[in-house]
């Protein structure tokens, strides 16, 4: 049995880190699966999704270290159709989407690792797929 649902995700910041694990469980225990995988993928070429620890100082960190990294307004040639080539640059560097085991009807996951959704280009309205595959 497979199952894929979409999860809609609205933000309120340009840059925002939203977790989104309970979702991501709950749509794998609806999905009856018990053991598998679980795809967390992002529609847009503006965000990312990553597995991290969700502290509030750390999320503020990696907002900082990308500004750092990849600034914005520094004149790349995307800019001058979109305004908006830091956040796919980002989003490059971050990734589109994990994967993650499913053992006993739950994802596996490590003490402080959390699914977060990373809005690059926001505020917005944005789509993330969760597809659980049955393993054997």
């Amino acid at each position: 049995m497979n199952m894929m649902n979409m999860i809609e995700i609205r933000t309120g910041k340009r840059v925002e880190i939203v977790d989104i694990t309970d979702k991501v469980v709950e749509e794998v225990q609806k999905s009856g699966v018990q053991n598998g995988i679980v795809i967390v993928y992002s529609l847009h070429t503006t965000t990312a999704i990553i597995l991290n620890e969700g502290e509030k100082g750390l999320l503020e960190d990696l907002e900082k270290m990308l500004e750092k990294l990849i600034p914005r307004g520094a004149r790349y040639k995307h800019d001058i159709i979109d305004s908006n080539a830091d956040a796919h640059l980002r989003a490059t560097l971050l990734g589109n989407s994990i994967v993650i085991l499913v053992d006993g009807g739950s994802p596996v996951l490590g003490t402080w690792q959390r699914v977060l959704f990373v809005e690059l280009d926001g505020p917005r309205t944005r789509r993330v797929i969760v597809r659980v595959i049955k393993g054997d």
